[in-house]
């Protein structure tokens, strides 16, 4: 029996405050504060939602002074590249296959 595991990243960014720190991330690393103050959620939230998006392996932080700063993670963004390479490869498989029997039909 084969099984399917989704990587964290997908149900993480699922999160519209969530996915709207990673938007903001991508720009440039930010700390708490800083997306505290760019978004309409609380700092206590913010500090939430990143403990999910680092757990998720998209985001990692480092101690600066008295602050935290996050950056997103490219090793797992990739990871979440790579899967959406592979469901690409698989539809377009399958646009194939149906191309190749349509054409076999007279």
């Amino acid at each position: 029996m084969v099984t399917y595991g989704a990587h964290a990243g997908w149900e993480a960014l699922g999160d519209p405050s969530r996915l709207a720190i990673v938007q903001r991330l991508a720009e440039r690393p930010r700390a708490v504060g800083e997306l505290a103050d760019e978004l309409p959620i609380s700092r206590p939230a913010v500090s939430q939602h990143l403990k999910v998006l680092k757990s998720a392996g998209l985001v990692v932080d480092q101690a600066m002074g008295t602050r935290r700063v996050y950056r997103l993670s490219p090793v797992g963004l990739a990871a979440l590249r790579d899967q959406l390479d592979t469901f690409w490869r698989r539809a377009l498989d399958g646009y194939q296959d149906i191309v190749d029997k349509t054409e076999e039909c007279p």
